[in-house]
């Protein structure tokens, strides 16, 4: 629930009523594209905070206090009548939807069973997509019957409900597991971070796949309607393609997070980033046939993709190392997601189609595919060769 208010209503919401708000609010194309700008860097800036200081605070009240935030700056988007104050409101919603994620990951690691981390995990991330569905909702009945201004009061009511339920569930929270990966240090010195993410697999691996997802699934997501408008294609299908990554997305996050407890975390993210890659590859081919195989794909793969990177992480490394790892590799999604949206528009120019933009994007998908095999055979050899040291000292004790 934290992230169907923290990222669905605080992230997107804007987005969606945007265009009803310009009936009464001055709102230009110049305070959406400075919004969308300025809220990017907010969350980036948050993530990166969030990697530097967070295993200085203490997550259960860094969960209370951005959800705390997150509802009042929603109260406080119903009030505004002035574009740049509500572009601050969505700057400290964006900054607070980051940390939101980082204070759950931690808490999740540190509490959750070992053996259902990855779907809890996987199933916080796909908070997001209840929160496109609920902001769907409140386009389609509240805001035609009570205003604009009603979508961002009962948001902000949702938000003080699940603020009150977070502060219940983390007094009754029972004490954390243990776990071999908490044997280590409990945290990365800020000095160490940076070289242990540049040094250590892991937590390579691990940006480079939220870099390689951001490149991918930010673009697609920001120019498809347009794409799909480019080749006259009717607008009903990208309501249709949106409505099943939403739905796709509320399911997927179980699923996959089952997925990855049972069969391990490398055939869960080899599965949903293959999938992503057909998808893209065929509405590459053939958009109008396929544009909602390649949105299932999307759904399938970019809302639980998070918790199960998250729970590989944790793994390999305690709580709080997970929670300041999983900060930088937000950091590295967002500047991902600004390269390809980047590259997008300038292919867009220089060729006058976007047909070249999501070739790019299958093509790194399928890069992403690839990262997936690797990491299936690392783990796969890793596996074996733990197999192998547990019966040389089987051989030796007999």
């Amino acid at each position: 629930m934290n992230q169907v208010i923290s990222h669905g209503f605080g992230l997107f919401l804007f987005a969606a009523i945007v265009p009803l708000m310009r009936e009464s609010i001055a709102i230009s194309h110049w305070h959406v594209a400075l919004a969308g700008a300025l809220t990017q860097i907010a969350y980036l800036g948050g993530a990166m905070l969030l990697g530097l200081v967070g295993h200085r605070l203490k997550t259960a009240s860094l969960a209370l206090a951005t959800g705390t935030v997150s509802t009042l700056m929603l109260f406080t988007m119903s009030q505004l009548q002035n574009p740049l104050a509500m572009i601050v409101a969505l700057v400290c919603l964006a900054t607070s939807a980051a940390m939101s994620w980082g204070a759950i990951v931690e808490i999740v690691s540190r509490c959750a069973q070992p053996h259902k981390r990855s779907t809890y995990l996987s199933c916080i991330s796909s908070g997001t997509a209840w929160g496109y569905a609920l902001s769907g909702q409140l386009l389609l009945w509240v805001v035609p019957a009570w205003g604009w201004q009603s979508s961002w009061i009962v948001a902000g009511l949702m938000g003080t409900l699940v603020v009150a339920w977070t502060w219940r569930m983390l007094h009754g929270l029972k004490a954390p597991v243990p776990d071999s990966a908490d044997s280590s240090a409990a945290a990365i010195p800020a000095s160490k971070l940076l070289r242990t993410i540049l040094t250590e697999r892991t937590a390579l691996l691990a940006c480079l796949i939220c870099f390689l997802v951001g490149f991918s699934t930010m673009p697609f997501s920001n120019w498809l309607n347009s794409y799909l408008e480019e080749l006259d294609l009717p607008s009903s299908l990208g309501g249709y393609c949106w409505s099943i990554v939403g739905f796709t997305g509320m399911i997927a996050g179980f699923l996959i997070g089952k997925l990855a407890d049972r069969k391990g975390h490398a055939s869960a993210l080899l599965l949903i980033f293959a999938c992503f890659a057909s998808g893209l590859l065929a509405f590459a081919y053939n958009p109008a046939n396929f544009a909602l195989i390649a949105s299932f794909g999307y759904g399938l793969m970019y809302f639980p993709m998070w918790g199960i990177v998250a729970g590989w992480v944790n793994r390999h490394y305690s709580s709080t190392a997970t929670m300041q790892i999983g900060g930088f590799c937000m950091v590295t999604f967002g500047l991902g997601g600004t390269l390809g949206n980047l590259l997008t528009g300038l292919i867009r120019d220089s060729t006058g189609s976007l047909q070249g933009s999501y070739l790019m994007m299958a093509v790194v998908a399928l890069l992403l595919t690839g990262l997936g095999m690797h990491i299936k055979l690392e783990e796969k050899k890793l596996q074996l060769d733990v197999g192998d040291q547990k019966a040389v000292k089987e051989v030796i004790h007999s």
